[in-house]
C-alpha cells in the first residue's frame, strides 16, 4: 500500500512511499487538514543518504502499530531537507535551541499554523541511554495537546517570537581580522591528525580555500602548513575512497580513519577546487592525483543522463552502513592472491582486528599510491551490492560542480571536464529556470516545484562565471549577471548588505530564514558575495563590488568570532583585499592560457578568446598579429606580453 509520497520527485520521500504512515508532503493542504482535525503536525525532515534517517524509518515508520498511532493523533509531514532547505533551516534553528543539538532525522511538532513547540532528532523505538522512546514522545505530545492545548499554543507563539530575525551590525573585515582568523584557526588545529577540532571531523573545504588564498596574498607559512597537512591527511585516510576517488561526508573519529560513508556532491565539488588550487600552487602529483580522481568520480558516479550531477550516494548498502567499501585481509587475498593480498593489506591498513565493524577495515593509503592495484580492487568491489543514489539535481550543488570542473579542466588541460560543466550548465538554465526564476531541483529532466533559494542563485552564478573563464564564451557571463541581478532584487533585506535565504515572494514560513554561516556549503549570502566579486572583476558593474562589500560587512562579526563557520566569507574578503587581478588572453594562444591558469591564484580571473569576445577582451588587440596576454591588478595594467616566459615572470612578480 502506498501513501501520498508515491507521486513525489524526491528520492528521499519515495523511500517512505510504502510506509504505513499517512504521510503528507509539505503543503497548505496538510496544515488545513491539521486545523480541521485540531491535531498537531508531526514534521519529519531528512535526506536520502542519511543513515540514521533509514534507522528511524525501519524502527518506527515501518512499524504498523506506531504508524497507526501517528495517523490517529497527528498530521504527518515528510520533508526532504535538500529540496526544501528553507523549511529545514527554520525548524533546525528551533531544534538546536530546544534540544541543544541538531541533525537528521529532525523531528518537530507544530501547531496547525506551523508554529513549533517541541523538537528533537532521532528517537529510538525503546528508551535508551536516558533518551525516551519515540512512542513515549508521541504519547506525551498527544496528551499535552489534548489536556493543555492553550498552554502549548502559547509556548509555540513564544518560540516563534524568539525566532525574529535580527541582522548583525556592520563590522569591517580588514587585515587584522584576516590575520586573526588564521591565529584562531591555529588554536583549533589538530596538530596530531590535521583538520580542526575533534570527532566527528568534517572536511573544512571552505576554510582550506581561505588558508590557501591568505598564503598566496601574504606568504603566511602557518596558513599554508595547515592547508597542506589537512589535505594530505584527508587524502590518505578512510575519508577518501582510495579505489574510486571522491570523499565521504565526514570522519567519525579524529584521525580520518572511519568515514560516515555517504558521499555528497557538494563536498566533492568544493574539495575538487581545493585540491586543484593546492596542486597548482605546489605542482604536487599527489594533490593532482586526488583532484583528477575526484573529478572522474563526479562524472562517473554522480553524472545523470540529462547532464547534471546527482545529489549523493547513500551511506548504506542493503541497510548496512559501509558494506560496499570495507575489507578484511581474507577478502584481499581472495581478490589478489596471497602475496598481493598481503601487500594490499599493508598498503591500505587492513588488519585482522579491523578498523571498522565486525573485523572489517576501511582503506587508507599508508604508502605510495598504486593505480593498478586500486583498479583491480575496484573491479572486485564493483561486483558487490552498491549504495543507492539520490539522483535529484540540486541547483546550488550543481553550480558548485560546474565551477569546480570548469576550473579543474582549465588547470589540468582536461576538456572533458569543461564539456561536462557546459552540459550541466545547459541543463540548469534550460530546466531549472522558469519565468526568469530558479527552481531548486529536477529529477529525470523534470523540474521540481520548490523555489530556488539564495544559495542556488549565488552558487550557479559562480559556476557560470568559472565556465565563462574556462571557455571564453560570453553567454555564461551574461547568464550569471542575470541571476545576480535577480538575487539582488528579490532576496535583499531592509538594511544594506542584508540578504534573506528566500525571495520576497516565496512561501511565507513562521520565519524568513537568513543564516549567514558557512556550514557544509557556502551560505546563500556568502555565495552571492563571492559571485558578485568575481563578476565585477570580469567586467561587471561596480555596483556588484559595492554590494559584495556591504554583505561582507554584515558578516564581519561572524568572520571575526567564528572563522571555522565563515570560510567562504573569508575567501571573499581575501579576494577583495587582493584587489582585482585579471589576465586576458586574446587570440589563439593556448600556451599563454595554460600559463595564466597555472599562475593566477587567490580570486584572480582568466579570460581568453578573440578580441572583443568578452568584457575583459574589449579594446585589447593582438600584438603584431600574435596572441597576447594582458595582465592587470587593481585596474593598473602591465604592457601586453606574447611569450609564456614573459607571462610567467609577470605573474610571479605579482604574487
Amino acid at each position: 500500500m502506498t501513501n501520498r509520497l508515491a507521486s513525489s520527485t524526491s528520492p528521499y520521500l519515495l523511500q517512505h512511499a510504502e510506509n504505513p504512515v499517512d504521510w503528507w508532503e509539505w503543503s497548505p493542504e496538510a496544515f488545513a487538514e491539521a486545523r480541521e482535525r485540531d491535531v498537531p503536525v508531526l514534521l519529519s525532515v531528512g535526506y536520502a543518504a542519511c543513515h540514521w534517517c533509514h534507522v528511524m524509518a525501519h524502527e518506527s515508520f515501518e512499524d504498523a502499530e506506531t504508524a497507526a498511532y501517528m495517523n490517529e493523533h497527528f498530521v504527518n509531514v515528510k520533508v526532504d531537507r535538500e529540496e526544501r532547505p528553507d523549511v529545514d533551516a527554520v525548524y533546525m534553528a528551533v531544534t538546536q535551541a530546544l534540544s541543544g543539538h541538531g541533525g537528521w532525522p529532525m523531528t518537530c511538532f507544530l501547531t496547525p499554523g506551523g508554529e513549533p513547540f517541541y523538537a528533537g532528532t532521532y528517537y529510538p523505538p525503546a528508551p535508551h541511554a536516558g533518551m525516551p522512546s519515540f512512542r513515549q514522545v508521541l504519547e506525551a505530545i498527544e496528551h499535552a495537546w489534548r489536556e493543555q492545548g492553550d498552554e502549548v499554543r502559547e509556548s509555540a507563539a513564544g518560540i516563534v517570537s524568539q525566532l525574529a530575525f535580527q541582522p548583525l551590525p556592520q563590522s569591517t573585515v580588514d587585515e587584522e581580522v584576516l590575520s586573526g582568523a588564521v591565529v584562531s584557526l591555529l588554536g583549533h588545529f589538530d596538530r596530531a591528525n590535521a583538520g580542526f577540532g575533534g570527532a566527528p571531523k568534517f572536511p573544512p573545504s571552505m576554510v582550506l580555500e581561505f588558508l590557501l588564498r591568505h598564503h598566496e596574498r601574504t606568504g603566511s607559512v602557518q596558513a599554508l602548513s595547515m592547508a597542506r597537512a589537512t589535505c594530505a591527511a584527508m587524502a590518505s585516510g578512510g575519508l577518501y575512497d582510495q579505489l574510486a576517488g571522491g570523499f565521504a561526508r565526514y570522519s567519525v573519529d579524529a584521525a580520518w580513519v572511519v568515514p560516515h560513508f555517504e558521499k555528497m556532491l557538494y563536498d566533492n565539488a568544493l574539495l575538487l577546487r581545493v585540491y586543484t588550487h593546492l596542486a597548482r600552487r605546489d605542482d604536487d602529483p599527489a594533490h593532482a592525483r586526488v583532484a583528477r580522481e575526484t573529478a572522474e568520480f563526479l562524472l562517473r558516479d554522480l553524472g545523470t543522463p540529462e547532464g547534471g550531477f546527482a545529489a549523493s550516494l547513500d551511506a548504506d548498502t542493503d541497510g548496512v552502513e559501509g558494506a560496499t567499501y570495507v575489507w578484511t585481509p581474507a577478502q584481499l587475498v581472495q581478490a589478489l592472491g596471497l602475496a598481493e593480498g598481503a601487500r594490499a593489506a599493508a598498503l591500505y591498513g587492513v588488519t585482522d582486528e579491523g578498523t571498522f565493524e565486525h573485523g572489517t577495515s576501511t582503506l587508507r593509503l599508508l604508502g605510495e599510491a598504486d593505480p593498478g592495484l586500486a583498479a583491480t580492487l575496484l573491479a572486485v568491489r564493483s561486483r558487490r551490492p552498491q549504495p543507492g543514489r539520490d539522483d535529484k539535481v540540486v541547483t546550488a550543488w550543481n553550480g558548485l560542480a560546474v565551477a569546480a570542473l570548469a576550473e579543474a579542466g582549465a588547470v589540468f588541460g582536461e576538456p572533458r571536464w569543461v564539456d561536462a560543466a557546459v552540459r550541466a550548465a545547459e541543463l540548469l538554465l534550460g530546466t531549472h529556470v522558469v519565468g526568469g526564476r530558479l527552481l531548486r531541483t529536477s529529477r529525470n529532466g523534470v523540474a521540481g516545484t520548490a523555489a530556488g533559494v539564495l544559495e542556488d542563485y549565488g552558487c550557479l552564478a559562480d559556476g557560470l562565471l568559472a565556465l565563462h573563464q574556462a571557455t571564453g564564451d560570453a553567454r555564461w557571463f551574461t547568464e550569471a549577471c542575470g541571476l545576480l541581478d535577480t538575487a539582488l532584487a528579490r532576496f535583499a533585506g531592509d538594511e544594506p548588505g542584508v540578504h534573506h535565504d528566500t525571495a520576497d515572494d516565496a512561501e511565507a514560513l513562521v520565519q524568513r530564514p537568513s543564516d549567514p554561516s558557512d556550514n557544509a556549503t557556502p551560505s546563500g549570502a556568502s555565495s552571492l558575495a563571492s559571485a558578485l566579486v568575481t563578476a565585477s572583476v570580469l567586467g561587471g558593474p561596480s555596483s556588484y563590488r559595492d554590494a559584495a562589500e556591504a554583505a561582507l560587512s554584515r558578516a564581519g562579526l561572524l568572520v571575526a568570532r567564528e572563522p571555522r563557520f565563515a570560510g567562504h566569507w573569508l575567501s571573499v574578503a581575501e579576494a577583495l583585499a587582493l584587489g582585482p587581478v585579471q589576465v586576458a588572453v586574446v587570440g589563439p594562444g593556448d600556451d599563454l592560457v595554460r600559463a595564466a591558469w597555472a599562475g593566477v591564484h587567490g580570486g584572480g580571473v582568466v579570460v581568453s578568446g578573440e578580441p572583443g569576445g568578452a568584457p575583459l577582451l574589449e579594446d585589447r588587440p593582438l600584438v603584431d598579429g600574435r596572441a597576447a596576454a594582458y595582465m592587470c591588478r587593481g585596474y593598473v595594467c602591465d604592457r601586453p606580453v606574447t611569450s609564456v616566459d614573459e607571462l610567467r615572470e609577470a605573474l610571479s612578480a605579482r604574487r
